[in-house]
Parts: structure tokens; sequence; C-alpha cells
């Protein structure tokens, strides 16, 4: 083929077939042309004996200004692109130097960086002993575009690698980089292993180092569950995400091996948060069984687990205001009337606030998150105002967290055209009434498409109609007459023998 060498190989096999065929035959044989045929013949040495030789095929169009005018630039700054270097060129010199000439100009930069360019950074590979080392770290996800129940779902993953093996775990995190995450994460993938690694390894976790610190030490959070499973922390050089290549380089991976199962899949649309975590767990089991030999020996080198977890909540102390409502950490949440100025000590998890009164535990939340730009942000279930909502419906026009009380889309639209088309009496009326119904009547998702049909054709919902056909109806007990029958009618299911002896007993 053009431009490429004649290897020693090829050779030996031409003259392996010279020697029964034709020059034609044993060139076709070989896959070569009958020209480099002849020349193989007449060759002294094997190709390997003889240098290739490089010659300039036309002059360097940029011998010129190469000295003068392209080394002191690159001298100045080495990181200059040879594209940047020729578009200057043609600034200053125009009509002499065509694009064409950009592969040249290419060659002479790369040439000028391996003989006086600046020393480029080494990476040295590490020899990683079994149960030696395991990795955390976050990645964010929003390059795949995940949406649960056709809403964007905004996460990161937390990502556990052991070192040896490539052993790893996941956990899907709606909300930042914290501690919590780091520390739920963390011990569920350590007692998923079965153990626990000498040295535990992360970049600058906020969640885990004092990084505004001169010393940058642990957190106190952090460094107590280092000691609970018997763990060195350490970390990479603030900016080197490559000396965390263990942990760095899976995330690619994974994120790769994710975006196909989606194609595969079809859509990256789920019906809950949970669907969607069962489908990363199991890509990840997919990806770790081409790990397991490895694993079981590094298993064997892990540490022992203590007797319990260690705490991967923080706990922190909220009043539930008289609007029913209570913040913590800028984020604010709803609770039950009930509550109401009651002070809650509120354990938060990485996903989820545990609320307890006097050590009783009186509600559960999801966790919310801050929307990006913002420094406040919203977790209200409409469900906690129904009531309240009903005694007072022209509240809810002006009430200040109105649109976070819309539990999806279509209820916020439907809002919208009520305010416009009706009294506001009327429309507030309505709109309370339909969340009371999806709340009351577990209808919400069911409801929502009636509306979102609704909105489409243009018409505004009809109570009556969607009550009749939404709500349960109220059942009609049917009525009931009970009748007593002789004893003596219960002998025709016994055989006669039995009776008569039944009888005998009796007289």
């Amino acid at each position: 083929m053009p431009g490429t060498r004649i290897t020693d190989q090829q050779v030996y096999l031409y003259m392996n077939h010279r020697r029964s065929k034709t020059q034609e035959v044993a060139a076709a044989k070989t896959g070569i042309s009958v020209r480099s045929a002849r020349r193989v013949e007449n060759a002294t040495a094997l190709p390997s004996q003889n240098p290739r030789r490089y010659w300039r095929s036309r002059p360097d169009p940029f011998a010129a200004v190469w000295d003068s005018e392209v080394v002191p630039l690159l001298r100045g700054a080495p990181k200059l692109m040879a594209i940047t270097l020729l578009r200057k060129l043609q600034d200053d010199h125009p009509d002499q130097f065509p694009d064409g000439a950009l592969r040249t100009l290419q060659r002479h930069v790369r040439q000028w960086r391996a003989l006086e360019g600046p020393p480029k950074e080494v990476f040295f590979p590490q020899q990683h002993v079994p149960g030696q080392r395991g990795l955390s770290d976050f990645t964010a996800m929003g390059e795949l575009r995940i949406t649960i129940a056709g809403a964007p779902f905004t996460h990161i993953l937390y990502h556990f690698v052991l070192a040896f093996s490539q052993w790893e775990h996941v956990e899907v995190v709606a909300g930042g980089e914290s501690f919590e995450a780091l520390s739920k994460g963390l011990q569920n993938a350590l007692w998923q292993a079965g153990g626990a690694p000498q040295e535990h390894r992360t970049d600058s976790l906020s969640a885990a180092f004092k990084n505004l610190t001169e010393a940058e030490d642990f957190t106190v959070r952090y460094a107590a569950l280092l000691e609970h499973y018997g763990m060195a922390g350490t970390r990479n050089n603030r900016g080197l995400g490559h000396e965390n290549g263990s942990v760095e380089s899976p995330h690619r991976f994974l994120k790769v091996a994710i975006e196909q199962a989606l194609l595969l899949r079809g859509h990256r649309d789920f019906a809950d948060r949970v669907g969607y975590e069962d489908f990363v767990r199991d890509a990840v089991l997919r990806r770790n069984r081409r790990h397991a030999a490895a694993f079981r020996i590094e298993r064997e080198q892990l540490q022992g687990l203590p007797a319990r977890r260690s705490t991967d909540f923080v706990e922190e102390e909220a009043r539930v205001t008289r609007c029913g409502t209570f913040t913590v950490r800028d984020i604010l949440y709803s609770a039950p009337s009930r509550l109401i100025g009651h002070r809650l000590k509120v354990r938060l998890y990485s996903d989820r606030l545990d609320c307890y009164l006097s050590g009783t535990l009186v509600l559960t939340l999801a966790r919310g998150t801050r929307a990006p730009g913002k420094t406040r942000g919203r977790m209200l279930d409409y469900r906690h105002f129904i009531d309240a909502l009903k005694r007072k419906p022209q509240a809810f026009k002006g009430l200040l967290f109105r649109d976070a009380l819309f539990p999806r889309e279509a209820y916020r639209r439907t809002w919208e055209q009520l305010a416009q088309q009706l009294p506001q009496r009327q429309a507030c009326q309505t709109i309370v009434a339909l969340l009371e119904m999806a709340a009351r009547d577990g209808v919400e998702g069911a409801l929502a498409e009636r509306l979102e049909a609704l909105l489409v054709s243009g018409e505004l919902p009809d109570l009556r109609r969607l009550r009749e056909q939404f709500a349960p109806r109220t059942p009609e007990l049917p009525q009931i007459t009970v009748e007593i029958p002789a004893a003596s009618t219960y002998d025709a299911l016994l055989p006669s023998a039995q009776v008569d002896q039944c009888q005998e007993v009796v007289a």
C-alpha cells in the first residue's frame, strides 16, 4: 500500500513464495506490488537494516521568519498554538503564508518544544496494594439530562473506588457535596464491601477539610468518621485532579456506561427517583462483575468493620412558625399545623430530614436544595396547608410561597388560567378544591393528566365532573337477611348409619 513500508516479515514471506512461484504470484500472496518485489530481489539488506532517510521535498516556507519572529513568540508564551502563530504571520505578511502551511508549522512547533520547550509534567504510575487505599469523590451528572416524571433532575453522584480491584460503589445525591452525603455514601460502600481499607483519599472536599485555614486540617466530623473505621485520611494537592486518578478515570467510564444504558433504554425519563437509583445500581453491578476476581483478593486484606455504623446525620433545631413552616440551612420546609409553636430536633441526612419532638419521630421530609444562583430554597408540601386553605381560600392568591405549593406543572398552569378568566374568589376556591382532591383521594398524577388535557383544549376544570371521575363514591351497603336453619337439616350431610348412632346417643 502507498505510504506503508515493507517489513522484514514480508521479505521472508515473499522469498519463500518466490522459490516455487512467479514474481507476480509471490508478490500478490505477500501483499506487495510487483515493483516492490523487484526491489526486494535486488536489495542486499533487510528493510530494518536500511534506516529511512528524510529529505525535504520543497523549500521551507517559514525559513525566513522562524528564528526572527516565531521562536521569540514561543519563548515568551510556550503554550501558543500553531494556528495562532499562523494567523499572526498572515496578518504581518499578507499573501505569504496560506492556510495549507499549517501542518508544516505544527511540525516545526512540535520539534521546537521537544528541543527547547519547557519541561512537561511527569506522571508516575502507582502500584496499588490490596486493601491499602479507597478513594471518594463526587461527579456532576447534568450532561446526561435525566428527568423524573418529566421534570429535570439536578443531581450528582458520590463515587467510591477501591484502588487495587477497581470495585466501586455509587450513591445518587440530590443536594451538594455535603458531609452527610459523604458519610452516607462512604459507610454504605464499606458495609457493602465488607471491610475498610487502610487509607481513605479525597480531593479538597469542603465536607472533609477546613480549606479556609492554612493547615487545612480535617473537619471534626470527618476525623471522627475516619477514626470510627480505623482509616487514615489523605488528600491530593489542590487543583491536581489527576492525583486522584484512580477515581477520576472511573468517573468518565461510569458516565459512559450509564449513557450507553440510557441509549439502549430509549429515553431518559424515570417515574420516580427510586427507579433511577435502581437503574444506576444495575449499571454499577455490571461493571463490578468484571472486577470480581481482583475484589476477592482485596476483600481478604480489608480491615474488619466496627460493631455499628457511625452517625451520618447532623442535628439542628428549628421552631415551626405560625405559618406552618420552619427553616433549616436556608431551606424553607412545611409541617402539619398541629406542630406550630413547637421546637423540633431535626436530624439532617443527605436525602431526608427526620424531625423529633421530645424524642418521638413526628415528621419525615425529603431534603430540599437551592436552585443554582439562589441563596434560599423551598421544600413545601401542599398537603400540610389544605385544611387551612379550605377555611381561607382567598389567601391563596397573595400567598408568599404560593408557587412552591403546586405539586406539578399542570396545577400551576391551571391556576394561571383560573386567575385570568374567573373572579378571584371563584378562582381560589377552584384551585384549592383541586389540590384537596389530589391530596385526599390520591389522584395527583391522574388529575394532573386530566388538567393538562383541559389546558390543551382551552377548557376550565369542572369540579363536579372531576369529582365524579376521580373522587371515590360513597359505597351503598346491601341489606342482608340472615335465616337460621333448623338443626335437623344438618343430618342430611351425614351418612345414615352415623345419624342412627347419634339418635341413639341422644335417647
